[in-house]
């Protein structure tokens, strides 16, 4: 009942499978890596440190890869942990204490890294993230932003997650290029309707001013602007992605 089993999923992940590995080791029974084809040493990595890694192939689908990495599992609980995340030794502490309780879903402060830059508002601001829960009747679903399904009460953790995001800018626009190409294809598949004006026009406004001014980003100085306008063409991108894939087929 005791027992922990963490789950990572990876796709060339050799400069962050290490720490992230080592950060869990202190409460992990098992460490299970769903690898998704890496080219590096994520791997070999993972595998020196102990952990059993699964190839799968996840083709864009983020919740059904998560669903087999908890069908894998052979513990009582699990814990979902990103390549680039890290738990802090007070979570650590906190977690070999809440799997002596009762079964419940636990939630998780991520505090989210840019790293060189400081910025703790708007984009970045600390989230909660649901990660620890028993294996018994949980699930994922949704592509590029899954959400964990489980029968649970919630709760919240007390102690931080750290979140490197970026290393860089390149790798900043990079995701942003592939997240809004995947979020265009998820709402393509849901049917989500798409209006030139709404979603192109006046929506991006209202994405940066909720992070600008109501979610703080102000706060952060240059970094907040720059960071609270690119969430304005991160808005604007992945609906103009839309957009064209439904004109591309004739549905506009």
């Amino acid at each position: 009942m005791n027992t922990v089993s963490v789950l990572i999923l990876t796709r060339n992940e050799e400069q962050n499978i290490k720490d992230c590995i080592e950060s869990c080791q202190s409460f992990a029974d098992e460490i299970l890596v769903i690898d998704d084809g890496s080219e590096d040493n994520t791997v070999s990595i993972a595998e020196s440190l102990g952990a059993k890694v699964l190839h799968r192939s996840m083709n864009g689908d983020w919740g059904a890869q998560q669903t087999f990495a908890i069908g894998q599992a052979s513990s009582h609980w699990i814990f979902f942990i990103d390549a680039d995340e890290r738990c802090s030794p007070e979570l650590c502490e906190e977690i070999k204490l809440a799997i002596q309780g009762e079964d419940l879903a636990y939630w998780i402060q991520r505090h989210n890294r840019f790293h060189h830059n400081v910025a703790t508002h708007g984009v970045l601001r600390p989230d909660y993230v649901c990660r620890l829960m028993p294996k018994e009747d949980s699930y994922v679903e949704g592509y590029v932003h899954p959400a964990i399904i489980t029968p649970y009460d919630k709760k919240q953790l007390t102690a931080p997650m750290y979140h490197y995001t970026y290393d860089n800018w390149d790798q900043y626009f990079n995701k942003l290029n592939k997240y809004t190409t995947l979020s265009a294809e998820k709402y393509k598949k849901a049917n989500k309707s798409v209006s030139f004006l709404k979603d192109i026009v006046f929506r991006p406004f209202w994405a940066f001013l909720k992070m600008y001014l109501l979610q703080g980003g102000i706060l952060d100085g240059k970094m907040g602007w720059v960071l609270s306008v690119n969430h304005y063409f991160y808005t604007m991108t992945k609906y103009v992605k839309l957009y064209y894939l439904y004109k591309s087929n004739g549905k506009l």
